[in-house]
């Protein structure tokens, strides 16, 4: 008498399996839509994720723009408190005597002092225009006017002290005498400090 052979615990588990189209397609079915959940959320992750990223991106821009600014409004004030010297410098320069201007000690003066107007340079300042040009109270502070008839009134005929303008903004407004014509003194003298000191004239624009 035979005895059938004995299965293998794979050869059963092969066996137990349902095959029938039916249940086939119900898996390929259920596996579809596990794939495509997955597929969602994979794209929702990636799309959370460029949105931190952006974030991130923009915070450090800001950051970096925010830190940027605080350097340069503290650089600006530097830079304002230095033309101090460099105004003392010129004055020197300008006022100094023939005969001590081949002296040593003058001779260091001047070098100090184009030293100076190199650094302004390479900080971004450059000297506003002033004397020949109509007063422009965004550029000059008007600070004396003048009786003068071989120029158009309002027209800057002298400078008491330099502006300076770092990149596109003036950083000091020119102090500056204004021609004013004879004969108008008294208007001129009731509206010196609305049309010339009065607007803008103080601060930096």
């Amino acid at each position: 008498m035979t005895h059938p052979q004995k299965r293998t615990r794979a050869e059963e588990r092969i066996a137990e399996l349902d095959t029938s189209p039916q249940t086939l397609s119900a898996e390929v079915e259920s596996l579809r839509q596990q794939l495509e959940q997955a597929q969602q959320e994979a794209a929702e992750s990636k799309q959370g994720w460029q949105r931190t990223a952006a974030d991130f991106a923009n915070y450090r821009r800001r950051t970096e723009q925010d830190r940027e600014q605080m350097l340069g409004l503290a650089n600006e004030a530097l830079l304002s408190k230095l033309l101090t010297i460099v105004d003392d410098f010129d004055r020197a320069v300008a006022n100094m005597p023939a005969e001590l201007q081949r002296l040593g000690w003058a001779e260091g003066i001047v070098a100090i002092d184009r030293k100076l107007d190199l650094l302004l340079a390479s900080e971004g300042l450059t000297p506003i225009d002033a004397v020949g040009k109509p007063f422009d109270p965004h550029e000059h502070e008007a600070v004396v006017q003048e009786q003068r008839s071989d120029v158009a009134e309002g027209t800057v005929v002298a400078e008491l002290q330099r502006g300076y303008r770092i990149r596109d903004r003036v950083l000091r407004p020119a102090m500056v005498a204004v021609a004013t014509h004879p004969g108008n003194e008294g208007t001129n003298q009731q509206t010196d400090n609305q049309d010339y000191t009065g607007t803008d004239s103080g601060g930096i624009n």
